[in-house]
């Protein structure tokens, strides 16, 4: 192997690693996004049902 191609080589090690930090960067930053949106959803499901009378939802006739 002469120089030129071990040269090459390590460069596309490299640029390898660095693809591979950017997708694990991004991937984690999707994931706290998903994260945020299911506790907001969650959150606002939560305060919709504090706000109906007691016993609302309780009985369900599903035989019709």
């Amino acid at each position: 192997m002469d120089m030129m191609s071990l040269v090459t080589s390590m460069l596309a090690a490299q640029a390898g690693n660095t693809q591979m930090q950017v997708a694990t960067t991004i991937m984690k930053s999707n994931a706290d996004s998903e994260k945020s949106t299911v506790l907001t959803l969650l959150g606002a499901a939560q305060q919709s049902l504090a706000n109906v009378g007691a016993g609302v939802g309780g009985n369900l006739n599903i035989s019709a």
